[in-house]
């Protein structure tokens, strides 16, 4: 079923809806998920990314999915990627976006989830948009331009996300990546976007990375209030190598074009991950088909509702998926005429040509 633009007033004021009681939602959905076929999709914190697109796709499924198929997702805030492994696990959700990182780290058994057995039962839906690093820094710590201007930091005030957010844990990895020990170089600050954005702009801190997608409004913010005091880092090729050590073409290189941010007069070749839709793998493939048939017949209104869904589109929705997929997400795709890669393969479906 395709969405209908007449719909777009009644979509939005349920989108409000959604926001005020996503936080009651949470408990009501959590005793009658399995009765009413609607699933938990756990996101991050509001102030992200994460939030408001996944309220978008429950909305979209309430909308367009669930009348006809019994199917559809309420969106929940949380903490980010690491939370919502830990509520796929305990079976509390069933569906969370999740930085591709932790994807790999879950599937893995790898990183900050390495003492915790690999999650075998974790599966892919789709890729959604990338997830585009901003390392910003006060213009007078910059001389190359290039991530490696980090190390002028040493010793001062570094956001580096809140504490046990997925934020925080992609940035100990890139940071280590780079040759550095956070910990050692940095006076370290936990905060969320937002305040990041604040503490940049009271001069209270000197440097802070906020993946999201293009744009990000604590950048948008942080660099407003900088008047040009505040400068973007680079990614040269050696230093996107260093951060995908292990890891298949993880990151990619990401152009944030000149303009995107104000006082930004030239492009910015910075590294994006893929953002992830990933599903436990009891979901029926029934329910993950319907509801990918329900994102791509209407991206248009994913793309209308927050400009980083603009790079989401059917031929990308595999690149950069860090876990298999789920029986229902591969016969979606092969359907739409996309070569799925052995490594993509779901495990339920080896040994035959499903």
């Amino acid at each position: 079923m395709r969405f209908v633009p007449s719909r777009f007033r009644k979509l939005s004021l349920l989108a409000g809806l959604t926001l005020l009681m996503a936080g009651g939602l949470a408990v009501l959905m959590a005793g009658s998920e399995r009765e009413s076929d609607t699933y938990i999709l756990a996101t991050a914190t509001t102030g992200g990314t994460f939030y408001p697109v996944g309220v978008a796709i429950a909305t979209l499924t309430k909308q367009v999915l669930e009348d006809e198929h019994g199917v559809a997702l309420a969106a929940i805030s949380s903490a980010g990627s690491e939370e919502n492994l830990r509520l796929m696990r305990s079976g509390e959700a069933r569906f969370a976006i999740l930085q591709g990182l932790y994807g790999a780290w879950a599937w893995r058994g790898e990183g900050r989830l390495a003492r915790q057995e690999p999650f075998t039962d974790l599966r892919s839906v789709t890729a959604l948009w990338p997830n585009v690093e901003h390392f910003l820094v006060r213009a007078s710590l910059v001389e190359t331009g290039t991530v490696a201007d980090l190390e002028n930091l040493a010793g001062r005030r570094f956001s580096i996300g809140a504490r046990y957010s997925g934020t925080e844990g992609s940035n100990r990895h890139i940071l280590t990546a780079l040759g550095i020990d956070a910990d050692q170089a940095f006076h370290l600050v936990y905060q969320g976007y937002g305040a990041s954005a604040d503490a940049f702009q009271n001069q209270l801190i000197d440097g802070m990375n906020t993946p999201a997608g293009v744009p990000v409004g604590a950048v948008t913010r942080a660099m407003a209030a900088a008047r040009g005091n505040a400068v973007l880092l680079s990614f040269d090729e050696a230093q996107r190598a260093a951060v995908n050590r292990g890891y298949r073409e993880l990151w990619q290189f990401f152009d944030i074009e000149a303009g995107t941010y104000p006082h930004q007069d030239e492009a910015v070749r910075t590294v994006a991950q893929a953002n992830l839709l990933a599903v436990t793998a009891d979901v029926p493939e029934e329910h993950v088909y319907r509801l990918l048939v329900t994102l791509y017949d209407n991206l248009g209104f994913l793309h209308a509702f927050h400009a980083a869904t603009r790079a989401m589109t059917l031929e990308t929705a595999l690149d950069g998926l860090p876990v298999p997929l789920h029986p229902g997400a591969a016969r979606f795709f092969r359907e739409r005429g996309l070569n799925i890669p052995p490594e993509l393969r779901p495990p339920e479906l080896e040994g035959n040509d499903g």
